[in-house]
């Protein structure tokens, strides 16, 4: 498939039109031991570690094409697997290739957040499963379509908010959920990581392991643009998460985990009534669009959840590897940048992302319950798998995870109107006070390159 073809296909997509392709219907159940295969778009270091993982823990997984618009990274990637499991996968630089492949059973998608959902709805209309990374969405309008192609087609989407799969994380639910921690009063999520002046971006020619049409491609649903080394590195992960057209900032970054981690804990609440975020550059007073920092409260009716994003605190430290990897160890909750506190009438949990476990505080500090737990990316993609071949609902279930990466948009958008307060119909996905706050929260999408309205 050449680029034109690939951009034509996308139009006719973007129209609400389906392409002639045949539109498998869902497996009933796949045996235990039946051969997956999968395929994975966008081959950063993310992307490969997770799908390479998951063919070592899970019997019977194979990756059978990676696909990226880089091609360093893309022969990077088939030389890992090979280095892993003595085969060969294909190469692409183009994902509709992998939807186009009966023999794909399901697409791993880890591109920037631009293209996660586009990527995701291609891939069920062609009759895949999906692994969306997080955070799944880049506005609203989106992650919701998302939850009805899931639906429409009958397919297993699993987000890639990990801590929804972590042991620790169901006892701490269960917890709160028996009334020992009391009334919630409130939620306090963190995100306090380092950072430093952002540069003004450089523009120009796109390199060779990119090119021109592979920089299109990579925009794809974003604004044309000349191509930056700001933006896309040729081995790191570059700085897209400093422009609101490919991502969420921090907030959708890490802040996602948190917040997504505290909703499951405290029972998955529907959406807030209102958002009020403080949040700008006035740190370093670097270009970065997206803020150096955020202040942000959510209005749940009974209580608040609140969450401090930062890219500031240098002094502030995530949960460390040798805790992450020991249940019998926690962090040190008041240094933690990437902590949650949810204060009850009876006590204060400290609850951990990505591992760390969870502590009960009550009167004079005393610890009245706690459980270890470790990093949770083994669990998640076990999950997935089982999900596949039983087709039962997966941990990282797509409507749950579209809420919590909602509580991205809300603060980034009251930020970008303004520093706002604005209320929300959480029923019908709707600003009440804010029209510029609904155009944000619907987006935009280049010629081709659409989230289509009806999926």
């Amino acid at each position: 498939m050449n680029r034109r073809t690939f951009v034509q296909n996308s139009a006719l997509l973007g129209a609400g039109l389906t392409l002639a392709r045949p539109i498998y219907g869902a497996k009933s159940v796949i045996g235990a031991n039946d051969k997956i295969t999968l395929a994975l778009v966008g081959c950063g270091s993310r992307g490969l570690g997770t799908i390479i993982n998951c063919c070592k823990i899970n019997k019977n997984v194979v990756v059978k094409t990676v696909c990226d618009v880089n091609k360093t990274k893309l022969a990077g990637a088939a030389r890992s697997i090979e280095r892993n499991f003595k085969y060969r996968p294909g190469t692409t630089t183009e994902m509709r290739s992998i939807f186009d492949d009966k023999e794909v059973d399901a697409v791993w998608v880890a591109t920037p957040e631009h293209w996660h959902v586009l990527a995701s709805i291609w891939a069920l209309q062609a009759g895949k499963d999906v692994y969306v990374e997080k955070n799944p969405s880049i506005n609203i309008f989106e992650g919701r379509k998302l939850v009805e192609a899931a639906k429409k087609y009958k397919r297993i989407v699993q987000v890639g908010f990990q801590n929804r799969s972590a042991p620790y994380a169901f006892t701490a639910r269960d917890y709160v959920a028996s009334g020992k921690l009391g009334k919630i009063v409130t939620v306090k999520c963190y995100n306090l990581l380092g950072g430093g002046r952002v540069k003004a971006t450089e523009t120009g020619k796109a390199p060779a392991w990119i090119g021109e049409d592979g920089w299109d491609l990579w925009l794809g649903p974003a604004p044309k643009r000349e191509f930056s080394p700001s933006i896309v590195e040729e081995r790191g992960r570059g700085g897209w998460g400093n422009y609101w057209a490919y991502s969420g900032g921090g907030l959708g970054d890490d802040a996602s985990h948190v917040m997504d981690l505290a909703r499951l804990v405290i029972g998955d609440p529907n959406h807030p009534q209102s958002v009020y975020c403080w949040g700008g550059n006035e740190i370093f007073g670097g270009k970065r669009e997206t803020p150096e920092f955020q202040s942000i409260v959510y209005d749940f009716g009974t209580f608040s959840l609140s969450c401090d994003n930062a890219y500031a605190t240098n002094y502030m430290t995530k949960t460390p590897g040798d805790v992450r990897s020991n249940k019998e160890k926690f962090p040190t909750w008041r240094n933690n940048a990437t902590r949650t506190e949810i204060y009850g009438t009876k006590g204060l949990m400290y609850l951990g992302r990505h591992g760390g476990g969870w502590q009960v505080l009550g009167s004079g500090n005393k610890i009245v319950a706690q459980d270890g737990g470790v990093m949770p990316d083994r669990e998640h993609q076990l999950n997935f798998i089982e999900s596949l071949r039983t087709r039962k609902t997966p941990n990282g279930e797509v409507e749950q995870c579209h809420r919590s990466a909602c509580l991205v948009h809300l603060g980034n958008i009251a930020y970008r109107t303004g520093n706002k307060h604005l209320l929300f119909d959480g029923a019908k996905e709707k600003f009440l006070n804010s029209d510029a706050a609904n155009v944000l929260a619907r987006g935009t999408y280049r010629k081709g390159f659409e989230v289509p309205e009806k999926v």
